[in-house]
């Protein structure tokens, strides 16, 4: 019997990018509504959009907008209104003015190790809410661990991984394998390495690239003969015409 193919798609992310979070919502909603889903296989994979952050900037998101952007706290809350009305439009709810600047590595390790438990998407959306909408130090190990826990993750498992240095390597090569491909911004998706969609696009756009890789990779046969060729076709079989049957006596 033929191994049933399986559709890959890779999503580089940052647990702090609104545009990431707006996209996962997206992209769920893309899948939902795809005939094949239960053949798709998902991974998220690490992208640090500030990798020199540290654990605990003092720094809140509208703060670090401004300085990055050189506007004005004014402008800064402005822009976080904008993506917070969007996302709303997404079901989701942010708290931007909770939200404090924080290195992010620490999460792609935990998430790495939530994959290996079969836990990647539970522990992900954990965190990506807990930094949108509840103001939590996701750069901060003790923070992590809980948010892992209610998540379903072992809390023992999640601390002794975030005090070592376990799936730091994993989070390198999916950065390393980002710059390969010439990923620069996020959210950025990847379908069986043939297609790459760049930005929280609409649902409508990421179930067309679903499709189009799906009719890519599982080619209809192209049938040969005509309507009355003999063949059988449920309980009913065409029975051969009188100048047919003479034509295979002959």
């Amino acid at each position: 019997m033929m191994k049933e193919m399986i559709m890959k798609v890779e999503i580089w992310s940052d647990v702090v990018c609104p545009w990431c979070y707006i996209g996962k919502r997206r992209f769920e909603s893309a899948l939902a509504a795809f005939p094949h889903r239960d053949e798709v296989e998902v991974v998220y994979r690490s992208f640090e959009l500030d990798p020199t952050a540290q654990v605990e900037s003092g720094q809140s998101v509208t703060e670090r907008l401004a300085e990055k952007y050189g506007v004005s706290l004014a402008q800064a809350d402005a822009m976080n209104a904008r993506v917070t009305g969007i996302a709303a439009g997404e079901g989701l709810e942010y708290h931007l003015e909770k939200a404090r600047h924080a290195n992010t590595v620490k999460a792609h390790r935990l998430i790495h190790l939530a994959a290996s438990k079969g836990l990647q998407d539970a522990v992900l959306e954990r965190v990506m809410t807990a930094y949108f909408s509840e103001g939590e130090n996701i750069g901060e190990t003790e923070a992590l661990v809980r948010l892992a826990a209610e998540a379903g993750l072992d809390a023992d498992e999640a601390r002794a991984a975030l005090d070592g240095d376990a799936y730091t390597d994993a989070v390198r090569a999916d950065e390393r394998r980002a710059r390969m491909l010439g990923i620069n911004g996020v959210p950025f998706f990847v379908v069986d390495e043939r297609y790459g969609v760049s930005g929280a696009q609409p649902a409508e756009l990421l179930l067309q690239v679903l499709e189009e890789a799906w009719a890519e990779s599982h080619p209809l046969l192209k049938v040969i003969g005509t309507e009355d060729t003999d063949a059988c076709e449920g309980e009913s079989c065409a029975l051969p015409t009188e100048a047919s049957a003479v034509d295979q006596e002959a």
